[in-house]
């Protein structure tokens, strides 16, 4: 499957190292945040991998909502179990809780429909920055520290009204952000079609940390370097 590539699997447990989750996060989601750097001070593993390791995992349901508790590090040995309470739980063996999921509906196991649907939400969930967020921070007059850009994932949802002959394109229908002192809580607001017709709708919610006023310049150097990693990492790949 694709994303054999992105995870190891010993025994029960799941391990994903910078490098695997680094490689998702530019090559799959084409998200160049700097948290995911194998090298960086507070690097996480991608929200996004453990989306898509779930749904690898139980398949895809009309309706799931994820929570995402706190940031994976590298090599961090994960279960992926779904509990007496019918909620799936991602945690370590100390039992620190990363990620939960609550689901309903029909399930499909189809692995063409998983990875489709997988790779069309993870695609459009990478473009949290600049193509989503600059805008509405710019809207604002605030924008993270530059020096220690930090953005994380809170949560996200989706309900589809079928799964059946599904070929999932996502659009952007709305977005806002709610400044909080330093904080800010980013919400986009999602459609799902398939085949030119909408079968369903999701959100997705960010927290923007350490929020200051804007700088024009400055955030035209933060992109700057996010296309300039975008190349150099393109041209990486075209290079193997």
């Amino acid at each position: 499957m694709f994303l054999d590539e992105f995870h190891t699997l010993a025994e029960d447990r799941i391990t994903i190292s910078a490098e695997q989750a680094s490689r998702f996060a530019k090559g799959v989601a084409g998200d160049y945040n700097p948290i995911h750097n194998p090298d960086a001070r507070r690097f996480c593993v991608p929200g996004d991998l453990l989306f898509a390791l779930v749904l690898a995992r139980f398949g895809l349901s009309q309706r799931m909502e994820f929570r995402f508790l706190n940031m994976v590090g590298d090599g961090t040995p994960l279960c992926f179990q779904e509990h007496a309470d019918g909620l799936i739980r991602v945690c370590d063996d100390a039992g620190k809780c990363y990620l939960e999921v609550s689901r309903g509906g029909a399930v499909t196991r189809d692995e063409a429909v998983v990875e489709a649907f997988t790779r069309c939400y993870v695609s459009f969930s990478g473009k949290n920055f600049p193509h989503y967020l600059k805008p509405l921070m710019e809207q604002k007059g605030v924008m993270f520290n530059p020096r220690r850009p930090l953005v994380i994932y809170d949560s996200m949802g989706f309900s589809l009204e079928r799964l059946e002959g599904l070929t999932p394109a996502l659009e952007l229908l709305d977005s806002s952000l709610e400044v909080n002192g330093k904080r800010g809580d980013t919400l986009l607001e999602f459609r799902i079609q398939s085949g030119g017709e909408q079968v369903g709708t999701g959100s997705k919610k960010l927290v923007v940390s350490g929020l200051c006023d804007y700088d024009a310049e400055a955030m035209n150097e933060i992109v700057d370097e996010f296309y300039r990693l975008k190349a150099a990492y393109e041209a990486w790949s075209l290079s193997i």
